[in-house]
């Protein structure tokens, strides 16, 4: 195992010189946590995290000088500091450096009281034994492994534990239990049923989390190989509840007279699945992820209908907004995820009839340059386990999609912009903004999706003056 990670190690010049320095300068130095991790792996990691026993501080500004690194920073309080270099590849490499220590925390707080401490302090203070392992870069020993915790067994076993008893691990820092499911979700590993069963018990501890940190790790999760791993653990041990309690209401089966429905959680997650086999975009993930935030809200049973979510898409998307606000997500997403939510629904109805160019214009219309991304979710809501009518389906899709191509080099409305927008028409009529301004546009958009005008610019400027003469003689025999 030793001979394994010294090979690794060898193969690139910057742990040796590293390891020199510190020789340099009479300190044990270490590469640890999450790069020792994937160096094991193989898995590809540009964050380094190097150890001395002893300060840091002077280490870091002998590599810094070594090798004119860029972005240095030095974080007093916690004694570490932070260089950005350059590698063979000329790939950023993220440095941090941090001196040994023990950490203790007050039960009300996540901010830890630190202490200088020694090797073994700083591996039992980590989140899991697959991140507490280190290797020593010094050159009478380099390419040793430590390993307190038998993480290496771990690592084969693909088994996630905690150091120490989970329930003092979470409770200094109850983000622990969220990365637990963030590692299982990208590893592929399994947490321990110990460790498992203490997330259940303190996962309300979560609360005097910030919500940026929560929403990060959330992050992290949406974008690995298979976020429903991750998510059904949040769901499971009862984390999701105290952060994104909307997709929990939206587990279970409710029965009326033997009638059921889609588990609306479950069928959820594999549509984010789904769209993570087609695209590494974040919002494209989450836009899957809260497709049908709004069903719980719109569940209704009928006799004659069964269990209906009429208008489920629209109050979805107006839900976003204050959970966007909630979770610290950037409102410049915002749009972008309302509008696939809102208009995931709409392309179905086209693949079950006739399609008119009339339809696919205002698909076109509505969907703008996301129609692409809106078809993609579309074949990701598809979760069906009947394979004959998922390929029926399917090729409904295609024909719609045909239709939409057909109409685009037609229409040249692939990437829909109005021919005259808002503050153009305010300026031809010199009106200023206001139900008129939504009036001339609105028609103007209709017009050209129903095929009255073409779309083109001179055109829907004839049509503007001749709307709002008649839209004035109107207001004045009113």
């Amino acid at each position: 195992m030793n001979t394994q990670f010294t090979q690794n190690l060898k193969q690139n010049p910057l742990f040796s010189t590293l390891g020199k320095i510190a020789d340099d300068l009479n300190l044990e130095c270490y590469c640890v946590g999450g790069y020792v991790r994937d160096l094991y792996l193989n898995r590809p990691n540009k964050d380094i995290d190097v150890m001395v026993v002893g300060n840091p501080l002077p280490y870091a500004k002998a590599v810094q000088k070594k090798f004119h690194g860029a972005n240095f920073v030095f974080f007093e309080r916690f004694r570490t500091a932070r260089l950005t270099l350059m590698d063979t590849e000329n790939d950023l490499l993220e440095l941090e450096f941090v001196g040994a220590r023990k950490e203790s925390y007050n039960p009300d707080s996540r901010k830890p009281i630190t202490e200088i401490g020694t090797l073994e302090d700083d591996l039992c203070r980590r989140d899991f034994t697959i991140n507490a392992l280190a290797l020593s870069l010094n050159a009478s020993s380099f390419g040793r492994i430590v390993d307190l915790f038998d993480a290496t067994a771990d690592l084969q076993n693909k088994l996630i534990r905690t150091p120490l008893c989970p329930d003092q691990t979470f409770s200094d820092d109850p983000l622990r239990m969220m990365r637990a499911a963030r590692f299982a979700s990208q590893l592929g590993f399994e947490i321990q049923n110990d460790v498992f069963q203490a997330i259940k018990t303190m996962h309300s501890r979560l609360q005097i989390v910030s919500k940026e940190r929560i929403r990060d790790e959330l992050y992290k999760i949406m974008l690995s190989p298979t976020p429903s791993i991750g998510l059904g653990l949040l769901h499971e041990t009862g984390l999701l509840g105290e952060f994104l309690p909307e997709l929990s209401l939206m587990a279970g089966v409710e029965q009326v007279d033997g009638v059921g429905h889609k588990d609306t959680f479950y069928h959820t997650l594999k549509v984010v699945d789904n769209i993570s086999l087609v695209s590494d975009d974040l919002w494209l993930r989450f836009a899957a992820l809260f497709h049908d935030v709004g069903k719980p809200r719109t569940k209704r049973f009928r006799q004659s209908a069964g269990w209906t979510f009429h208008g489920h898409d629209a109050v979805g998307a107006g839900m976003l907004p204050k959970l966007f606000k909630r979770m610290a997500f950037p409102l410049t997403h915002l749009e972008y995820v309302q509008k696939l939510v809102r208009l995931h629904l709409r392309p179905i109805p086209l693949s079950h009839e006739e399609i008119t160019d009339s339809a696919v214009r205002r698909l076109m219309f509505e969907a703008g340059e996301h129609l692409d991304d809106l078809m993609k979710l579309c074949r990701a809501d598809v979760t069906s386990k009947n394979p004959k009518k998922v390929q029926k389906i399917m090729a409904n899709f295609a024909s719609v999609e045909e239709k939409i191509s057909l109409v685009s080099e037609k229409d040249l409305l692939a990437k829909w912009r109005p021919p005259v927008n808002g503050n153009e028409i305010m300026t031809m009529f010199n009106i200023p903004e206001g139900k008129l301004v939504g009036m001339l546009k609105k028609n103007m958009e209709n017009a050209i999706i129903d095929g009255l005008i073409p779309y083109d610019r001179e055109k829907a400027i004839v049509f503007l003056k001749e709307d709002y003469e008649r839209l004035i003689q109107k207001s004045k025999t009113v």
